[in-house]
């Protein structure tokens, strides 16, 4: 399935990209370049009508950070459904796990990279 692209979010993405939430920060430097068993990750990505903090085009997940001020599960239900409707697999981590707990979620993140890396080489 075609993943669309909303390009009018463009402008905000890239305002978030300067931004930078510290944890954000903090995961990028480990996704980006590469580190991450050799997968590309982009950040701020507009898909749909959303804007996810990264994604990774050749395994179709994304990774949330959920901050402290985030308190609407419903639309985070909403949001997932509808990324799972495309084929995206959507990741999420507690802002504080990040900061606090780096080397779990870097771990979490490996060990879903490794399960959707089988399964794309199978098909």
């Amino acid at each position: 399935m075609t993943i669309i692209y909303n390009g009018e979010l463009e402008k905000f993405a890239k305002e978030n990209r300067k931004k930078g939430v510290l944890s954000e920060v903090i995961l990028w430097h480990q996704l980006k370049s590469k580190q991450l068993l050799g997968y590309k990750f982009t950040k701020q990505k507009p898909i749909m009508n959303y804007i996810v903090d990264f994604y990774c085009p050749k395994l179709k997940l994304v990774i949330e950070i959920d901050g402290s001020s985030h308190t609407d599960l419903d639309k985070d239900v909403l949001r997932d459904n509808n990324l799972n409707e495309l084929g995206i697999k959507v990741l999420r981590f507690l802002d504080k796990d990040v900061r606090y707990n780096l080397d779990a979620v870097r771990n979490r993140i490996i060990e879903v990279l490794e399960e959707l890396g089988s399964v794309a080489t199978k098909e």
